[in-house]
C-alpha cells in the first residue's frame, strides 16, 4: 500500500513539474506610447524668391520633433530611406533638374507603435560638371582657344548620326580669315561655374542655311555677327547617341545666338575631345546635319 502511495506522489510531481515546464514566459513593453506632437521642416539649401528650388547643390536640411519617438524613418522621395535617431539630417539630391519631392517621415515609439508626416518640396540640382572637363577648358581660372586653323579638319560636316565629319574636312588654312581670328575664352568661377566669351574682332563665317538666324540676307561668308559677350554655359549629360568610345559625353548649351568659331544655327555644343591643349566639338546645325570645330590653346 505504502508503494502504491508512493509511485502516486511522485507521478503527480512528474505531471507538475510537465505543467510548469510547458508555461510560456511573459514579456511586457511597458506602456505603448504613440510619438505626438510630430513637426516636419525641410530647408532647401539657398532657397528665396527667386530661386525656389535653392541654389542648385541640392542639399536640403530636414528636421523632425516628436514627443515620445525613439526613432525616425525618413523617406526622402527619390527613391532612398534612412534611419535617423536624432531627427536632424542635411540630405543631398542627386538627380540634375527641378524636381518636386515628398518627404514622409515615420516617428517610431514604443512598442514600435508609429505617427507619421509628409512635406512636398522643390529641389534644383546643377550639372557637376566633371573636374577633368572644368580643369582642361579652364586650366582652374581662365584659357583661350582658337581655330586649329593647322589641323586636316578644324571645320567639318557629316550626317547627324555619325561623330566624324565623314562628309567634308577642311584642308589646313583653307577657310576665310575671319574664322581664323577668333579667340574664345573660357573661365569658371569659385562654384565652378563656367562661362564663355568670344572675341570675333567684328566678323564670323556662317553656313547659308543659317543666315535668318544670325539676322543676315546671306552668309557662307565673312559677316558682322554680335557674339554677345561674356555668357554662363549650361552644361550637361549629352543627349545624342553617342559613347564613351566617340565622346566624352559631356554637352553645353551658349546662350544667345550660341556662336563660337563658325555659325551653323545651332546652340548646343558636345565636347567630342578634349585635353589641356586641343578639343574637338560638335553641335546640330539648323540645317539638321553634325558641325565640327577644332580648337587649340593660343600659343
Amino acid at each position: 500500500m505504502i508503494t502504491k502511495i508512493r509511485s502516486f506522489i511522485i507521478l503527480l510531481v512528474a505531471v507538475a513539474v510537465g505543467f510548469t515546464s510547458c508555461k510560456k514566459t511573459k514579456y511586457e513593453f511597458g506602456e505603448l506610447k504613440a510619438p505626438a506632437g510630430l513637426a516636419l521642416t525641410a530647408t532647401v539649401t539657398g532657397a528665396d524668391a527667386g530661386n525656389p528650388g535653392g541654389n542648385g547643390s541640392g542639399t536640403v536640411q530636414i528636421t523632425v520633433t516628436a514627443t515620445n519617438a525613439i526613432n525616425y524613418k525618413i523617406d526622402f522621395g527619390d527613391g532612398n530611406t534612412r534611419m535617423v535617431p536624432s531627427g536632424d539630417i542635411t540630405y543631398k539630391y542627386a538627380s540634375p533638374g527641378t524636381y518636386n519631392y515628398t518627404i514622409t517621415v515615420n516617428a517610431i515609439g514604443t512598442g514600435g507603435v508609429i505617427s507619421t508626416i509628409s512635406k512636398r518640396i522643390n529641389v534644383f540640382v546643377a550639372f557637376e560638371i566633371p573636374v577633368a572637363i572644368t580643369s582642361a577648358l579652364t586650366n582652374g581660372a581662365s584659357r583661350v582657344w582658337v581655330c586649329d586653323k593647322e589641323t586636316v579638319g578644324h571645320f567639318g560636316v557629316g550626317p547627324a548620326d555619325a561623330f566624324t565629319s565623314i562628309w567634308y574636312s577642311a584642308d589646313a588654312n583653307s577657310r576665310l580669315p575671319c574664322s581664323y581670328d577668333d579667340e574664345v575664352s573660357f573661365s569658371k568661377d569659385a562654384n565652378n561655374n563656367i562661362f564663355m566669351e568670344v572675341n570675333n574682332f567684328g566678323q564670323s563665317f556662317a553656313i547659308g542655311a543659317s543666315a535668318a538666324f544670325y539676322g543676315l540676307s546671306s552668309a557662307e561668308d565673312c559677316r558682322d555677327i554680335s557674339t554677345g559677350g561674356k555668357k554662363k554655359l549650361a552644361f550637361m549629360d549629352a543627349t545624342s547617341a553617342s559613347t564613351p568610345s566617340n565622346s566624352t559625353r559631356i554637352q553645353f548649351t551658349v546662350p544667345g545666338n550660341g556662336l563660337i568659331i563658325f555659325g551653323t544655327g545651332g546652340t548646343t555644343y558636345e565636347i567630342i575631345s578634349l585635353s589641356a591643349t586641343n578639343m574637338t566639338i560638335r553641335n546640330i546645325g539648323i540645317d539638321g546635319n553634325a558641325w565640327y570645330q577644332k580648337l587649340k590653346v593660343k600659343p
